[in-house]
């Protein structure tokens, strides 16, 4: 050995300085407690977006038009100031179309997205974890939120359920590549998962029209389940309730929320 070090790759460099800034700005503009925080330090959110993202592109004439960018397609401080910055980042259109297969702006409507880091955080810290709770996850996504449970709670301690075959498959490889090999299962989430049942959280980030009893007679009593609900296609509100030892629960709307819809409750067929 000669004692020289290697300079680090421009793009990590990049990506490790902006993960930083992020935090410091979560911390900042809202209480994060240190095991979030050190879940947020942790967890590289440019790879659950690897595929990369669609931004929004309106020009007159045009309701919904979208432009693909790829983590090739930037320079590495570009890329990772838009990896870390405080959004919500469309990962996919009309349930199929993602930007690595998109050759220009396409018009399409929304159907999966990496939510904003700042609304991923304060779900998790409205869901009041404990060590070694067991976590049921309703809409596994890009898979970031996933492993920021995983980081926090373990990976054996997660269960995420993905509708779209698709994403479930790309989240499972990313949180593979991330380190956690946590239950990915491909599945309707309105169902839950029992066989790796009781929960003593669970937690949708995606919009119901009301909280499943499935879900309730998957969690343990006293469990916390935290969904955002409401008769709008997106949802209205952000419902945290207890399940009580006879199965029901009860609880109160906690603030505004908007996500998008199950799968199985879209409005209207995807891409139609």
């Amino acid at each position: 050995m000669n004692g020289h070090r290697t300079a680090p790759e421009p793009r990590c460099s990049a990506l490790s300085a902006a993960r930083g800034a992020l935090l410091d700005r979560l911390q900042a503009e809202r209480h994060i407690g240190p095991g979030w925080a050190a879940a947020v330090r942790a967890v590289p959110r440019e790879q659950f977006l690897s595929g990369g993202v669609f931004l929004p592109e309106v020009p007159e004439g045009h309701a919904a038009r979208w432009r693909p960018v790829t983590p090739d397609g930037l320079r590495p401080e570009e890329w990772a100031e838009l990896a870390y910055s405080d959004q919500s980042l469309v990962t996919q259109l009309d349930g199929a179309l993602t930007p690595d297969r998109a050759t220009g702006p396409v018009e399409g409507y929304p159907t999966s997205s990496s939510t904003a880091p700042a609304t991923v955080v304060g779900m998790l810290e409205e869901l009041e974890v404990r060590d070694g709770d067991r976590v049921l996850e309703i809409g596994t996504g890009t898979g970031y939120s996933t492993a920021l449970l995983c980081h926090r709670l373990g990976e054996d301690n997660v269960t995420t359920v993905e509708a779209d075959p698709e994403l479930a498959r790309r989240a499972d490889d990313a949180l593979e590549v991330a380190g956690y090999s946590t239950w990915t299962v491909t599945d309707d989430g309105l169902l839950g998962h029992p066989s790796r049942a009781p929960y003593d959280r669970i937690i949708a980030t995606c919009a119901v029209r009301r909280i499943p009893h499935t879900w309730l007679r998957q969690a343990r009593p006293g469990a916390i389940v935290l969904a955002t609900v409401g008769s709008w296609s997106y949802g209205t509100g952000l419902a945290k309730v207890v399940v009580a030892a006879d199965g029901t629960a009860a609880g109160r709307v906690t603030g505004p929320s908007s996500f998008m819809p199950a799968r199985a409750q879209a409005a209207a067929p995807l891409g139609g």
